[in-house]
């Protein structure tokens, strides 16, 4: 077994899948905001570097997100004390308030010098007769104290304690206090109740039968985590939200789909699932896009509008007839493993997965170094192989084997990658974007692009159930591949399926759309499926680990993750399953070490899946 050491200049774990509190977020803006203004010094490392040897010098800037804009639609409260169960200071960075006067106006978002980018750090807010100056939210030079930090007197970080108490999922008592007057929900109110909150950087949900879930079982992670299954399939057509039949008793249970319709579907469907085995019926469609191939196939525009956007979950333009139908295909194949749809959530958010595997790490003797940043690559002239690291100290670190986050490399290493970029919307919103019986669905909704050149927005809505919001609210992302910057590209999206959270609007109850108390813009950076030739002067025994991408789910990530450890290690097993404590055996005395942390996980049970489980009782209840 080969050891492994973690070094992270972040405080938190997981890079870009993390997840945060609400309180951690905006120390995540922060943090964000005084990483872009750091300035390159002159190397303090150069003196260590000998003559048979020569420095790649690595990037301090952490370029992969840019065009950050908050906006604070509920109203502040600014009287009221905010302090989130003693974690959280007064006072938050980066977040722009529009009042209920300027909100209430026909626009949905504020105008651009209303708005707030990380180069722009002043509170726009009007004071109102009834604002206190001395209590206003304060922007420049607020201390917020990020909750993921993991102090170590010895800068050495090994996670001994479950991935909720590194997110400090920490339960909290319900809060017993009255609502204000018509279920007002205040800025303040999801500050105190911001430990409720877990937002993901990046969204994306687990398919049943994906390589995520297979491996999550495989490798005993499954027992850190819990998930829940997405309850709603939605689409958007005509202005409208309606819920998507894709199971086979959804299917002919539906009020929206003619007999006739139904029939054509189930045939289509069930041709899809071994359209391998019929060669002949999209022979010669090869070269033509999915969109074009359904309307071939006698599908009525609805059928094809259901197809194309809530199963395969593609566009008119973005997909090929071959692409199509593996992705329907997929979509069938995961459904009913786990429940009525093919996907999965884990509480807690996505960030909660790199936490797992991190503690899955550290039972292998795995260590992690957070807050400690890493200054070049030394690299050997004669063999042109990297043999150590220099972190900010100054000291030297030697390895075999170097992996190295995309996000560390210099400018002039990447000069010939192209990157593609993600835009990315978060918001809390105070109702669903389609009401049922039920307050605790959780939804995906795509919703097709309009003009050319444009990409189709996914959002992922998502209910308190979920431990990533708090009762009450949704948090909603939405997710496209970007063409201009992230508020751009899904604003317009954003002003069909919400308005914003008004004074005015909370007299008027018959207001269908949810509305937004809270918003996050971002563009984060796609470093997938760069080739490791598009890297200057890289060394090769160092080895490339991308971001995430755009796509829904992890396959991307999982191959990529097992492609470099079978290039460091091909005689291993990828992410085996850590030895019962039992089988274990100390060299030299034949005692048996105390159990393992893995241990105290509890077995799974025999329940079948109810509202949330193990993927150890997932597995157990499908078979």
């Amino acid at each position: 077994m080969i050891p492994s050491l973690l070094i992270s200049r972040r405080s938190y774990y997981g890079g870009n899948w993390a997840s945060f509190s609400f309180s951690g977020l905006l120390s995540w803006l922060k943090e964000h905001q005084e990483n872009s203004d750091i300035e390159n010094d002159s190397p303090v490392w150069q003196d260590q570097i000998l003559e048979n040897e020569e420095a790649i010098a690595l990037s301090r800037k952490d370029k992969t997100i840019q065009h950050v804009e908050v906006f604070c639609y509920a109203s502040q409260d600014l009287h009221e004390d905010v302090e989130e169960a003693g974690a959280l200071q007064k006072n938050h960075a980066l977040v722009t308030s529009a009042n209920s006067t300027e909100a209430a106006d026909s626009s949905f978002l504020p105008m651009e010098d209303e708005s707030l980018s990380t180069m722009n750090c002043e509170m726009l807010t009007e004071q109102t007769p009834s604002s206190d100056p001395e209590n206003a939210l304060e922007v420049n030079g607020a201390e917020v104290t990020g909750e993921k930090e993991n102090h170590c007197d010895d800068k050495t970080c090994v996670p001994s304690t479950s991935a909720k108490d590194v997110s400090e999922n920490v339960p909290i008592a319900e809060d017993t206090t009255e609502q204000p007057k018509k279920n007002r929900i205040t800025y303040s109110q999801i500050i105190k109740e911001g430990r409720r909150f877990n937002i993901d950087l990046v969204s994306k949900l687990l398919y049943s039968r994906g390589l995520l879930i297979d491996l999550l079982i495989k490798s005993n992670v499954s027992r850190y985590a819990e998930f829940k299954n997405i309850t709603r399939i939605l689409a958007f057509r005509e202005g409208r939200v309606e819920q998507v039949p894709c199971s086979r008793a959804d299917v002919f249970n539906s009020k929206q789909l003619t007999m006739v319709e139904k029939r054509m579907l189930m045939k289509f469907l069930t041709f899809c699932m071994e359209y391998e085995k019929y060669p002949d019926e999209y022979k010669g469609y090869e070269d033509i896009t999915f969109y074009e191939y359904l309307k071939t196939q006698k599908l009525t525009p609805n059928l094809q509008y259901i197809v194309l956007h809530s199963i395969a979950m593609t566009s008119e333009t973005a997909s090929s007839t071959i692409d199509g139908l593996k992705a329907t295909r997929n979509f069938l194949h995961c459904l009913g493993r786990y429940g009525n749809t093919p996907f999965l959530f884990p509480l807690y958010g996505q960030g909660e997965l790199p936490q797992c595997f991190c503690r899955m790490c550290a039972v292998f003797g795995g260590i992690y170094c957070l807050r400690h940043s890493v200054q070049c690559l030394v690299v050997d002239k004669e063999s042109r192989k990297c043999k150590a690291i220099i972190d900010q100290f100054g000291q030297r670190i030697i390895s075999e084997h170097f992996l190295v986050e995309d996000s560390y490399f210099s400018e002039n290493m990447c000069s010939r990658v192209q990157y593609r970029q993600i835009s990315r919307a978060v918001l809390i919103t105070d109702r669903s974007v389609l009401k049922t019986d039920s307050d605790q669905q959780i939804s995906i909704l795509t919703v097709p692009a309009e003009e050319p050149g444009m990409f189709a927005v996914r959002v992922i809505e998502l209910c308190s159930s979920t431990m990533t919001c708090m009762k009450g609210t949704y948090l909603v992302h939405l997710t496209c591949t970007s063409s201009k910057t992230a508020r751009e590209d899904l604003e317009p999206v954003v002003q069909k399926l919400f308005i914003p959270y008004t004074e005015m609007e909370i007299e008027n109850e018959q207001v269908e759309k949810p509305r937004i108390l809270w918003a996050l813009y971002f563009n984060m950076r796609d470093s997938s499926d760069i080739s490791r030739s598009c890297y200057k002067d890289l060394p090769s025994n160092v080895y490339v680990c991308s971001g995430p991408d755009c796509g829904l789910g992890n396959d991307n990530a999982v191959k990529q993750a097992e492609t470099l450890f079978q290039e460091i290690c091909p005689s291993e097993d990828f992410c085996p399953p850590p030895p019962n404590p039992e089988d274990i055996v100390l060299d030299g005395d034949g005692l048996q070490p105390e159990a393992s942390e893995s241990s105290a996980i509890p077995e799974a049970n025999s329940e079948t899946f109810k509202e949330s489980t193990n993927l150890g009782n997932l597995e157990e209840s499908s078979e």
